[in-house]
């Protein structure tokens, strides 16, 4: 599937399943939650913390997805075209950065 796919199809479901997109500050603090969610996950499964019996059937996998839906939504509802965007970030990043991790002593 592709960006624009994707983004299609979270707003099919929005408005299917959804009733409606909630406002962008409330999706901006799901987001924060789900991004929460992914950090506890990483800190236990590759981090220095045990997992505790409320982690159980957490997967990383899905709390990705589920910050990726989230962020979908945002750009949904904000009219970003998020290939586009990430075209022009890659863009950016290349402009900016081409030489510059070349040259990191700390990544040799």
């Amino acid at each position: 599937m592709t960006i624009t796919e994707a983004q299609a199809i979270v707003d099919k479901w929005i408005n299917e399943n959804g009733v409606r997109y909630f406002n962008e500050l409330t999706n901006m603090a799901i987001l924060t939650e789900e991004v929460g969610e992914v950090a506890r996950i990483i800190s236990r499964q590759y981090g220095e913390q045990s997992f505790k019996k409320s982690d159980e059937g957490k997967h990383l996998g899905d709390e990705l997805a589920d910050v990726l839906f989230v962020l979908i939504c945002l750009a949904n509802q904000t009219g970003i075209d998020l290939t586009e965007a990430l075209r022009k970030n890659l863009e950016k990043k290349t402009n900016r950065d081409s030489e510059r991790h070349k040259q990191n002593e700390k990544l040799k």
